[in-house]
This record gives C-alpha cells, sequence and structure tokens, in this order.
C-alpha cells in the first residue's frame, strides 16, 4: 500500500523476484484490458484517464477470477484493495479459497516529494495518467478513498519509510519481512 509514487510497483516486482511470488498489478493488469479493448478495459480506460479508482464491483471480479486462477500460488498485491470495500471484498475472496494475507507494507512519502516523483515518471513512460493536474488528483483520491486502509488493517500493517533511494526502501521492507 501506499500513495501514487511511493514505489509499490517498484518494490513489489524486487520482492515477487526475490521471494518467487507472483506480482499481481491491477494497473497492468487494467493497462493490459485497455489494450486487448475488452469491455473491462474500456470502463476502466475513462475512470484512470480522470484520476479516479475503477469501481469496486469491476475490480473485485477482474481480482476474484485472477486470484481463484492462482490459487495455488504465492503472490504480492500491488495497487489492490484501494479502498475499504475492496478490502472486505478481498478478505470475502480469500476466505472462499481458504487462504490470508500474511502481510501488508504500507510505504509512505511526503506528498510533494510524490509529486516530483511522479512527474519525473511521466516524462520517462508516456503514461497518459500522469499528467500534473491528474497526479494531485490522484493524491486527493489516495487521501480519501485508500488512507483509512491503514487503519483497516492496523493489525498486519508494517509501516516502510519511502523516502530514499530504491535499494535503501527495499532493505528496510527486508528488514521487517
Amino acid at each position: 500500500m501506499g500513495p501514487p509514487g511511493a514505489g509499490k510497483g517498484t518494490q513489489a516486482k524486487i520482492l515477487a523476484e526475490k521471494y518467487s511470488l507472483i506480482h499481481l498489478s491491477t494497473g497492468d493488469i487494467l493497462r493490459g484490458e485497455i489494450s486487448k479493448k475488452t469491455d473491462t478495459g474500456q470502463e476502466a480506460q475513462s475512470y484512470m484517464d480522470a484520476g479516479n479508482l475503477v469501481p469496486d464491483n469491476v475490480l473485485l471480479s477482474m481480482m476474484e477470477s485472477t486470484l481463484i486462477e492462482l490459487q495455488n500460488s504465492g503472490i504480492i498485491l500491488d495497487g489492490f484493495p484501494r479502498t475499504i470495500p475492496q478490502a472486505k471484498g478481498l478478505n470475502d475472496i480469500f476466505e472462499k479459497l481458504n487462504s490470508k494475507i500474511n502481510h501488508v507494507l504500507n510505504i509512505h512519502v511526503e506528498e510533494s516529494k510524490l509529486i516530483k516523483r511522479l512527474i519525473e515518471r511521466a516524462q520517462n513512460s508516456g503514461r497518459k495518467d500522469d499528467t500534473e493536474e491528474v497526479i494531485i488528483k490522484r493524491q486527493k483520491v489516495y487521501t480519501e478513498l485508500t488512507a483509512p486502509l491503514i487503519n483497516f488493517y492496523k493489525n498486519e500493517i508494517i509501516q516502510i519509510d519511502g523516502d530514499g533511494t530504491i535499494d535503501q526502501v527495499t532493505q528496510r521492507i527486508l528488514e521487517y519481512i
């Protein structure tokens, strides 16, 4: 977990490789659906372009089918859940699969540093959802809808300082897990 630009995707990829886990990024899954021009992808595109979150029912349906497919695999979730209803839905999915969440990592970074990071990423990646206006809106959406998950997962959460180099943040995570 963490706000846009905190390094969730980067750290998830590193941890997935280190621990032989499947890196499950809802952003990547959604972008794949968009590139395939599926109905889900086209619906998601309109929300993502505006800096809004894709509706919970769309993501939960997509995640349930993906998690059923990967039922006996170790996974690391990246960018999901992002709302309390998604977290509750995810708990229901894991309960059906007789599985559970082992760790919840929350990577936190000061907002001004996040905005700078995302603007730099936009210049390098060409992602349409990384314009300055959308970046600021995504930070606001995170604060309103996703930050409450910190309290929801209070018994499982591990707080990670996301300021510093990629290697420094990775080392902080490894010290905890």
